[in-house]
């Protein structure tokens, strides 16, 4: 059963197909799609794709390519031409990035990455005890992001925003999400959208105060909980001045980053 607030959005355990089309978004274009038994989306091959496998077996079929069967808490993103085998039990989410707005301005492409099952805490730190882990990492700084996040028991996070939408799923575990709008339950496989705040608009929260639209906080309570996140942007990643390889190529004691004559044009 969907639930929306000024903050939040849950679409619960949803049928299959399209969830939540923000494919206007002048910036960021995307859809959101709920994957079962293969069926949900019409994949288009000059988008990019982002999945997150919540239950059974799923398996990718691709040109010239032996199918790859991914199983529960395993994650992929994918472009080009690919299908979901129809003869399996199994559901994912699917992200699908469209080649329009920043992401055709930059060029942007997903590389084909396969990985999991996530582990059980993250390797980053976080807030207010969570942590995190990078599962998709942006081709290019700017670019899209997918996620884990780890939620101990009796967890209290701090009311928070986002400048973009977090997109996601309740890959284990309970919940609730707070908000000065009111308080929405997490449950497994609840599918969800958190809204992004854009400096700007505010709403009137239960209290009779204005808020910033997105404004929220999770909280666990005796167990903890695992949420899946994409994030259509990033303010990290390699650059073409600045990545790993062009850094650490040395020419006469200086890094080839600070040689601009001889950089790729």
């Amino acid at each position: 059963m969907r639930q929306e607030n000024s903050a939040f959005i849950s679409f619960g355990k949803a049928d299959s197909g399209l969830i939540f089309d923000d494919s206007a978004n002048n910036v960021y274009p995307i859809r959101y799609y709920n994957i079962i038994n293969g069926v949900g989306a019409k994949l288009n091959k000059d988008y990019s794709y982002y999945g997150y496998v919540y239950s059974g077996k799923v398996t990718i079929n691709r040109k010239f390519l032996s199918p790859l069967q991914l199983d529960s808490k395993m994650y992929f993103t994918l472009s080009d031409e690919f299908s979901f085998s129809t003869n399996e039990i199994g559901s994912c989410i699917l992200i699908e990035v469209l080649n329009k707005g920043y992401y055709e301005e930059s060029n942007f492409k997903s590389y084909a990455t396969f990985g999991g099952p996530v582990e059980e805490v993250g390797r980053l730190k976080y807030i207010d005890g969570c942590t995190d882990s990078l599962l998709i990492s942006p081709v290019k700084k700017g670019q899209p992001c997918l996620n884990h996040l780890h939620f101990p028991e009796e967890i209290n996070q701090t009311q928070h925003t986002h400048p973009s939408h977090r997109i996601g799923i309740v890959a284990s575990g309970y919940g609730e999400c707070i908000t000065p709008f009111g308080n929405l339950p997490l449950s497994p496989e609840m599918i969800f959208v958190i809204k992004a705040w854009d400096g700007i608009e505010y709403s009137t929260g239960l209290d009779g105060n204005s808020y910033p639209i997105g404004q929220h906080a999770f909280q666990t309570f005796n167990a903890p909980m695992d949420v899946i996140a994409f994030h259509p942007d990033s303010d990290f990643g390699a650059e073409d001045e600045f990545h790993p390889m062009i850094n650490r190529t040395i020419v006469g004691g200086v890094s080839a980053n600070q040689l601009k004559d001889i950089m790729t044009k």
